[in-house]
């Protein structure tokens, strides 16, 4: 009687286990073919490259900074992570590292608004960074590699082509068309003296950067922070950074800034100095820290973009002679 109870409770349980079994085995063999596709998918992404390292740190922007403001804001991110990353900070490295930046700055040239239906009157008033944006510091590799970049790049200006080229690693990166001194002598209060205002040639280094310069008239010594715009209208100087070379071992007071009128550029027009449009001169400004490489030659046989080899026009009439007294 016994033996007939524990083989009634033993079908009456395998009968209870059975459906369980098949059911489970059906949700494993469900579960095989379903696991098919991530596999198939974790193998391509294996071909993938790894994914980017995050950056140092993170600045999310609490208020709009403008152009009147920039340096100093920048400044203060300067001495705050010069001390905790590890590796020199500068300015340059870090608007380098958020390349937006100067895309931003670009877009502030006068003649790009006025395009937009725009009248701007004081660049110092217009917003580039706006509450909720979002500045990367960089990490280590990125901007050690960054930095090696900006070790390799040369500013090469052709005077007779008016071109300014920035080269990194040998390669051409950006192309600016520039106007240069012209083929004439004069008086200058700058100098006393009556001074050749061609542009000097020669091969040395950024050795100066004026984020807020003063704006003096060379010929009669000036003062104005007034300019007349090419369409006639008047704005304030505006705010752009003026970069001074030293050029065979000398400073001779010729520098590269922005001018308030591009219609002389592609010209002999300027007291010595190079002049190019605004947004090109931004650009020029984070491309060229202190310790750059600069050359200024006069060659009249250039290669043009179709692969010809031309001559240009002898601007100062005596192309053989450096042009460095």
């Amino acid at each position: 009687m016994k033996n007939k109870l524990q083989k009634s409770i033993c079908i009456l349980a395998l009968g209870l286990l059975l459906p369980c079994f098949f059911a489970c085995q059906k949700k494993a063999e469900t579960q095989a073919q379903v696991t098919v596709e991530p596999l198939a998918a974790t193998a391509a992404q294996d071909s993938l490259p790894p994914p980017t390292p995050p950056p140092f740190d993170t600045v999310v922007l609490t208020y709009d900074v403008t152009i009147g403001c920039l340096f100093d804001f920048l400044d203060t991110l300067v001495q705050r992570y010069d001390t905790l990353a590890p590796y020199p900070v500068s300015e340059h490295l870090l608007v380098r590292a958020n390349p937006w930046l100067i895309d931003s700055l670009e877009n502030t040239d006068y003649y790009r608004l006025k395009e937009r239906g725009i009248f701007n009157f004081d660049n110092r008033l217009l917003v580039v960074m706006r509450a909720g944006d979002t500045l990367f510091i960089p990490n280590e590799a990125d901007a050690r590699a960054l930095q090696a970049q900006m070790d390799s790049t040369v500013l090469d200006i052709n005077t007779p082509e008016f071109k300014l080229r920035i080269l990194e690693n040998g390669a051409v990166r950006y192309t600016f068309p520039v106007r240069v001194g012209q083929n004439r002598k004069r008086y200058l209060v700058a100098t006393d003296r009556v001074t050749d205002l061609r542009t000097r040639t020669g091969t040395g280094t950024i050795v100066r950067h004026s984020k807020d310069p003063f704006f003096r008239d060379p010929t009669d010594g000036r003062m104005f922070n007034i300019t007349e715009r090419d369409d006639k209208k008047k704005t304030r100087m505006p705010l752009i950074p003026w970069i001074e070379p030293q050029l065979n071992g000398r400073r001779n007071g010729q520098l590269i800034h922005p001018t308030s009128n591009p219609k002389s550029v592609g010209k002999a027009y300027s007291n010595g100095c190079i002049g190019m449009k605004e947004a090109d001169a931004w650009r020029l400004y984070y491309y060229a820290p202190i310790g750059t490489k600069v050359v200024i030659r006069y060659d009249l046989k250039v290669v043009n973009e179709q692969g010809d080899t031309i001559r240009l026009k002898d601007i100062y009439k005596n192309s053989l002679a450096k042009i460095d007294e």
